[in-house]
């Protein structure tokens, strides 16, 4: 974080300094695990719905935290900051960090910041533009899906004086919580990839969902620009609805930067990128059509900050992975193939991974799907997984096995569809996954594992392929 002393810190964040010296100047990490803390750091003793951060503020101390801000005043012998609401302080410190960092850069060149939102895509997009950003220069983008009330704002604190570019992933659950952290960074670019089902059940629907997704664009002046989806017409929607200037992404020739000649093999994805002033093509060594939306996405946010495209689209050649346990391509042994991609799961992107596992299939290759629950979808619960198991059937998957009870729709539906034999399996946990699919593995199996994060198939995926734990 920018150094900042205890009382301007106190100023911003409309708390009471209650020990420390208010000239003590502060410039570490702002963490809310005290397990991250590190010398200097300011820790952030939020109350939460499981464990409360003040347990862990002697934990912080003996870490080297430099501050504590907490809702009460506490026993600790370093520096504290009490606040009437602790996650209203840290948006309002991350807040005032940003609007700073900006001003300090000056006029002329500033810092760009762009906010990423969609039901799918966010975090692949925002690694893509992390990677070309930074070859760059000095770019802040979160670890992880820190995406939420909370994280977002810590990844907004780690700018520094030098950042030139800040990358804000926006995730949501409900209505007002995308519009609080543009309200924080105050993105000069904003990104909508899709709408989707993703965290429907949280929602309450896809209009509900539509709704949130363009809370990332409504306040936006007409001086941003807004990076809209053209294939997706709840996106394209969004143009309506916003004062800044739109521009388009997407495989159809009415986007201002769209792909065509789309291919996907074991080895990755190919596409012919088309945008302004530049007509090439793209080899992206991550695996998935969907990818190239997210691609495309990056490319739009940096063709329209004035930067080199073509320079950036040689940067995502070099990406090898989109993130940890999404389309991660991995040697099973034996001539067996693993698509770990079950970090998350809605209906749309276990859509698209089951394509792009149809498209890669060899004449002589076996495609095997292994499907886990897609949660979070409430009263769609039932239906999104129906739809599912048909999925599966109509795009000719070879073998089907289904792990758990909360996902056994998957495994009803493909049932029904197809004349199989023996095809589906249903599973009760991960063991029994692993034990049938190790017996029934042939040479030259593509196996995708895919589910959201609770159900834990990312650890199966690894276990096939032999990745240590």
């Amino acid at each position: 974080m920018i150094a900042l002393t205890l009382s301007e810190i106190a100023a911003i964040v409309g708390g009471r300094l209650v020990l420390g010296s208010g000239d003590t100047v502060v410039d570490g990490s702002v963490e809310t695990d005290s397990r991250l803390v590190r010398p200097g750091s300011i820790f952030f003793a939020l109350p939460g719905e499981v464990t409360d951060g003040r347990v862990f503020v002697p934990s912080a101390v003996e870490n080297g935290a430099a501050l504590v801000v907490a809702e009460d005043n506490l026993d600790t012998s370093i520096p504290l900051i009490v606040v009437a609401d602790g996650v209203v302080a840290l948006a309002d410190l991350a807040r005032e960090v940003v609007a700073r960092v900006r001003a300090g850069r000056g006029s002329e060149r500033g810092m760009h910041v762009v906010g990423i939102t969609g039901s799918n895509g966010k975090t692949s997009t925002k690694n893509m533009l992390r990677a070309i950003l930074s070859d760059l220069g000095e770019t802040v983008a979160p670890e992880g899906s820190f995406n939420n009330h909370v994280g977002a704002p810590i990844s907004m604190l780690r700018v520094t004086p030098d950042t030139e570019y800040l990358v804000v992933e926006m995730g949501a659950s409900g209505s007002g919580e995308i519009a609080r952290l543009v309200s924080i960074a105050k993105p000069d670019t904003g990104v909508v990839l899709k709408v989707g089902l993703a965290h429907a059940g949280e929602f309450g629907g896809i209009e509900a969902t539509q709704r949130a997704k363009s809370e990332m664009v409504t306040d936006l002046p007409a001086t941003a620009t807004a990076v809209l989806n053209a294939d997706d017409f709840r996106v394209m929607a969004m143009a309506e609805q916003t004062a800044a200037r739109v521009v388009t992404f997407g495989f159809g020739d009415a986007a201002t930067y769209r792909a065509s000649d789309i291919d996907v093999v074991t080895s990755g994805t190919s596409f012919v990128l088309h945008a302004p002033g530049v007509t090439r093509p793209v080899h992206l060594r991550i695996l998935g059509e969907h990818h190239v939306m997210n691609a495309l996405a990056a490319l739009t946010v940096v063709g329209e900050w004035g930067l080199d495209v073509s320079r950036a689209a040689d940067v995502l050649e070099g990406v090898t992975r989109a993130e940890r346990w999404r389309m991660e391509v991995l040697d099973g042994g034996d001539g067996v193939t693993v698509i770990n991609d079950a970090y998350n799961a809605s209906p749309d992107s276990v859509a698209a991974a089951l394509k792009t596992l149809a498209q890669i299939i060899g004449p002589d290759q076996r495609s095997v799907a292994v499907l886990g629950e897609m949660a979070e979808l409430g009263e769609f619960a039932q239906e999104e997984h129906d739809r599912i198991g048909r999925l599966v059937v109509r795009l000719n998957i070879h073998k089907l096995v289904v792990v758990g009870d909360a996902a056994r729709h998957v495994h009803m539906a493909a049932g029904l569809e197809g004349s199989w034999d023996g095809e589906s399996i249903l599973v009760p946990d991960i063991e029994s996954a692993y034990d049938l699919l190790k017996a029934d593995q042939r040479p030259g199996d593509v196996v995708l594992v895919k589910s959201s994060k609770s159900a834990n198939l990312r650890f199966l995926g690894d276990r096939l392929a032999g990745v240590p734990a």
